[in-house]
């Protein structure tokens, strides 16, 4: 009978060992690919795209009462009948510097129904009850840029009717909303004429009343409006919102 060789048991031990080592490695990696990295947990949860901004029409009545504190209640008493004709209070503003000069800025469905609503010999009495003045200014606007963050009190309303809407629009993009609120000035709203699209609408914020008024009465605005086709004076008011 052969005597067994050492050597070759030894040899053959280290082979079996080398082999189980391999297969159990192999396993734990097979392992460790089903399960999620460690820093896996961190959620992937997209943000919120930012809504859409959808243009709408206004309707803005404007005209000068008797006494704004009278005319009030009665024009907050009529909202029903606003609601009934597809409108929405958007803002009411009392001109700086006559307070009892009013503009209503509101949000219509129906255009057709909006005008019907100006017309009403309805309203014409409730206006003459509120003590109204002046024969109201009713303009129609359909608003294709708005700031829904706007906050401040005062205000600065801004028309004119231009040659060529887009050529004036390359003009007022390229003046840019941040050099504009270096003058004091945030962009609030943009709206174009619906009976005549040529006649443009613009609000401002104001966040310093000196840096805007220096800004609109310059001769650097005033270049820069006729370099982008304004004809005519602009009706240039200022309004702090009513409470």
């Amino acid at each position: 009978m052969k005597k067994s060789n050492p050597a070759l048991k030894q040899l053959l031990v280290v082979c079996i060992c080398a082999v189980l080592f391999s297969c159990n490695n192999n396993a734990e990696k097979k392992e460790d690919a089903t399960k999620a990295p460690a820093d896996s947990t961190t959620s992937t949860t997209a943000s919120p795209a930012p809504a859409v901004f959808t243009p709408f029409d206004v309707m803005e009545i404007s005209h000068k009462v008797k006494d704004y504190d009278k005319w009030r209640p009665l024009f907050n008493t009529d909202s029903t009948a606003r609601r009934t004709s597809g409108m929405e209070d958007i803002v009411v503003g009392r001109e700086i510097d006559n307070r009892n000069n009013v503009l209503i800025a509101l949000k219509i469905s129906d255009i057709q129904k909006a005008k019907d609503f100006g017309t009403d010999p309805r309203l014409k009495a409730v206006m003459e009850k509120g003590g109204v003045l002046s024969k109201p200014v009713i303009q129609f606007f359909h608003v294709i840029r708005f700031n829904p963050k706007s906050k401040e009190k005062q205000w600065v309303r801004v028309t004119h009717r231009v040659k060529d809407f887009d050529a004036w629009l390359k003009v007022f993009d390229n003046e840019g909303t941040e050099n504009r609120a270096s003058q004091g000035l945030i962009d609030v709203a943009l709206g174009r004429g619906i009976d005549d699209p040529n006649i443009v609408a613009l609000v401002f914020d104001i966040k310093d009343m000196t840096k805007a008024k220096a800004s609109i009465f310059s001769e650097e605005k005033k270049k820069l409006m006729m370099s982008a086709g304004v004809e005519g004076k602009p009706d240039i008011k200022f309004y702090q919102t009513a409470e």
